[in-house]
């Protein structure tokens, strides 16, 4: 037995490597798009057969120092995280009810926490602030 299980370790590392060769490494995502994929995956509306709505309008409310510096910053961060929630909602095959829009704010009170993201789902036409 000994030998037949050793034989399976040298096969799975080998495959594994060839396998991480082959196709490229996944990403790794930040915690606020995984947030952001969770928000769509957590609070689904499913409106028929193959109809499932997720929220479309996301505020991701941050310290105001951060919130500055991301205005600043190149590429714009608001648009590549709609980029991402749109990607997920494609792979995902969820829809939504209006166009996606991420709202960068800074944070009114004192947040204990880096930042805090609320959705909700907004219909075509309305206005994607909460």
């Amino acid at each position: 037995m000994g030998f037949l299980q050793a034989g399976e370790h040298v096969m799975e590392r080998w495959t594994t490597s060839l396998w991480g060769l082959l196709l490229p490494a996944k990403q790794e995502r930040g915690e606020a798009v995984a947030i952001l994929l969770r928000q769509c995956d957590n609070n689904t509306l499913i409106v028929g057969r193959q109809r499932i709505v997720v929220p479309n309008a996301f505020v991701v409310e941050v310290f105001p120092a951060i919130h500055q510096q991301l205005l600043a910053s190149n590429p714009p961060v608001a648009p590549a995280l709609a980029n991402e929630v749109r990607r997920h909602a494609a792979e995902q095959g969820y829809v939504f009810a209006g166009p996606v829009a991420v709202d960068l704010r800074p944070a009114l009170s004192d947040m204990t926490v880096r930042f805090r993201i609320h959705s909700r789902i907004s219909p075509a036409g309305g206005c994607p602030s909460a």
